[in-house]
C-alpha cells in the first residue's frame, strides 16, 4: 500500500475521543446513503451497510472481509445483520484498539498492509469502502501508473474468494478540477494534511482496474449523498468547537473546519464524487 502506517496514524489515529464527537453513533467515517431526505445521519450510515452487505450477498452462512475496516463500523453491521465469521483489516493502530473494544462476536480485527495479508482460507463475501484512496500516490498518478495499482489491489482480493463470489465495493472519486486558485491549495492542503500519501481514483480508472477477475453488475454514483454526509460532519463538529479547541487546540479545530468545508464545496461543485459497486468474482479465459 502506497500510504504508509505513519500516514494512516496521521490520518485516523489523532483521537478517537475526536472523532465521536462529530462522526454517528457507529462511527463511519465514509459515505452514507441517503434513501429519504428526512433520514437522520445514523440511519443513513446503517442503509448504506444494508445496501453493501446485500451487494456482497451476505447472510449467517457466509464469511467475509473488511479491506480497511476503520473502527468496525461495517463489521457491526454486518455481525447483526446475520454472518458466520467477519474478519476487519486496518493500517490505523487507534481505530484497531477501537475495534478490540468493541468485542463483537464473530469477528477478529488485524493491523495489516492489505498487500501482505494472507487469510487462512477463502472468504464467502468481501466489503472494502472507501480504502482504496490510500493505494496510489499523486506522483504515481502523474507518471500513469494508478490504473496498473488499482488492478493489483483487484487482483490481490481475487484470490481470497472463489469464483462467484460478491464484493461490495465503495470508493470517494475525484472529477473535476476547481479553477479558483484557493480552492486548489484547499484541496492541496487536504490531500497533504488531513490525507497525507494516498489519492481519489477517478472512475474511469476503477472501471478498467477490475478487470481481469471482475465484473461489475451494479454502480451507483453518491456524490449528493456524500455532500449531505460531510456537511453533517461539518455541523456537528462545530456544536464541538469550544471543547475541540480547549482539548486538542486551535490548530486541529481549524484543519478540520478547512477539510470538512472543503469537502462539502468539493461535493457540491463535482470536484468529487462517491461510487458504490457490486462486483462479481469472474474467471478469465
Amino acid at each position: 500500500m502506497t500510504s504508509t502506517q505513519q500516514e494512516i496514524d496521521v490520518s485516523y489515529s489523532v483521537s478517537n475521543e475526536f472523532f465521536k464527537l462529530w462522526l454517528d453513533e457507529n462511527m463511519h467515517y465514509t459515505s452514507a446513503y441517503y434513501s429519504r431526505p428526512d433520514m437522520t445521519l445514523e440511519e443513513a450510515q446503517e442503509e448504506k451497510l444494508e445496501r453493501l452487505y446485500n451487494f456482497a450477498e451476505l447472510d449467517d452462512t457466509k464469511t467475509v472481509l473488511d479491506i480497511g475496516c476503520g473502527w468496525g463500523s461495517a463489521i457491526d453491521c454486518v455481525v447483526r445483520r446475520g454472518i458466520k465469521r467477519a474478519d476487519g483489516i486496518t493500517l490505523s493502530t487507534e481505530q484497531l484498539a477501537w475495534c478490540k473494544e468493541r468485542n463483537l462476536p464473530k469477528s477478529d480485527f488485524i493491523l495489516c498492509d492489505y498487500a501482505l495479508y494472507e487469510p487462512k482460507e477463502k472468504y464467502d463475501g468481501l466489503i472494502s469502502i472507501e480504502m482504496i484512496d490510500h493505494l496510489c500516490s499523486p506522483a504515481q498518478a502523474r507518471e500513469g501508473k494508478a490504473v496498473a495499482i488499482y488492478r493489483e489491489y483487484f487482483n490481490k482480493l481475487a484470490e481470497w474468494v472463489e469464483p462467484g463470489a460478491a464484493f461490495g465495493f465503495q470508493a470517494i472519486l475525484r472529477n473535476r478540477v476547481p479553477r479558483k486558485r484557493q480552492d486548489l491549495k484547499d484541496l492541496a492542503f487536504t490531500a497533504d494534511v488531513i490525507f497525507p500519501g494516498g489519492l481519489n481514483p477517478r472512475i474511469e480508472e476503477l472501471v478498467q482496474a477490475v478487470n481481469p477477475y471482475w465484473e461489475i453488475e451494479e454502480l451507483s454514483m453518491l456524490r449528493t449523498h456524500y455532500g449531505k454526509t460531510v456537511a453533517e460532519w461539518l455541523r456537528r463538529m462545530r456544536s464541538h468547537e469550544v471543547y475541540i479547541r480547549k482539548t486538542w487546540g486551535d490548530e486541529l479545530f481549524d484543519d478540520y473546519d478547512r477539510y470538512l468545508r472543503t469537502c462539502v464545496t468539493g461535493f457540491a461543485k463535482h470536484w468529487s464524487g462517491d461510487v458504490q459497486m457490486k462486483l462479481r468474482r469472474v474467471t478469465p479465459r
